[in-house]
């Protein structure tokens, strides 16, 4: 098994990371690439290449809000706005917010615009009615947000999980977001003296399990206190939304080995 540094700092690196996302885009290339090359070089290499990978500065998903409202404003309900609509969604953008968003914007550029704009929105949108509604209901249960897509650590988890960073002084700690039946694989904070990891409960219900030893439920305000070199794991209940804080305990030689999932047998069994 491949070990990795402490979470706190792999987490870190993998937020300047997706912070920092750079774009690919071919569209340009492949559509006018013959015809107007210029023209694709700057919608590729600097309208995409450039400006929206400094995410950095300024995130995708609210970049994604700018450009929707700016074509919608304009009137611009062809393909290009539902390229972006997806691209907004696929950036964090929930249906629930894309409907408010398109119903402030009707207030300001025109109702007719909406309308179209809205026809749109329910093609991208329609398929994930279910999850993204209930996505954005249990983001209301919490004060924390439910951040961004955990993509960096997708390989380590079965099913979706989301990541925000809460705090990046002193104690640095992390909200773990993890869809319903959604948990990480096995795993294991090394250190040879202190080290370990500690999760609070935020919203909703999940299980924590050491290795060898019963699963134990987690609820809103439940702590979990996991010792340095302690095989575990720990997700979503199969029927709920679930949130932890996640806190690494400082220590000496500290890393993080990932290892086999939780299979579907096991985790099923949990009543």
């Amino acid at each position: 098994m491949k070990k990795y540094a402490t979470f706190i700092i792999l987490t870190t690196i993998s937020f300047n990371i997706m912070a920092q996302q750079k774009i690919v885009q071919t569209a340009g290339r492949t559509q006018l690439g013959e015809f107007a090359p210029e023209f694709a070089h700057l919608n590729d290499d600097i309208l995409f290449g450039e400006v929206w990978s400094r995410n950095d500065l300024l995130s995708l998903r609210d970049r994604s809000l700018v450009t929707i409202t700016s074509l919608i404003s304009q009137g611009i309900t062809d393909n290009s706005l539902k390229y972006h609509l997806q691209s907004a969604k696929n950036n964090g953008i929930t249906r629930t917010e894309a409907a408010e968003i398109i119903t402030h914007i009707a207030f300001y550029a025109g109702w007719p615009k909406a309308w179209a704009a809205f026809n749109l929105a329910k093609e991208v949108w329609n398929e994930d009615v279910k999850g993204e509604d209930a996505k954005a209901a249990f983001q209301r249960e919490m004060i924390f947000p439910v951040g961004e897509p955990n993509t960096a650590y997708a390989k380590y988890f079965k099913g979706n999980s989301y990541l925000a960073q809460i705090s990046d002084s002193q104690i640095p700690f992390f909200n773990v977001t993890f869809e319903p039946g959604c948990r990480n694989n096995w795993h294991t904070h090394h250190a040879t003296k202190g080290g370990g990891q500690m999760l609070v409960g935020v919203a909703g219900r999940g299980w924590y399990q050491e290795e060898g030893k019963p699963v134990q439920e987690i609820f809103p305000g439940t702590v979990i206190h996991i010792p340095a070199n302690v095989k575990h794991w720990h997700g979503a209940a199969k029927d709920s939304w679930f949130a932890h804080l996640a806190f690494e305990i400082p220590g000496e030689n500290t890393s993080n080995e990932w290892q086999e999932a939780v299979s579907d047998e096991e985790y099923n069994k949990i009543k």
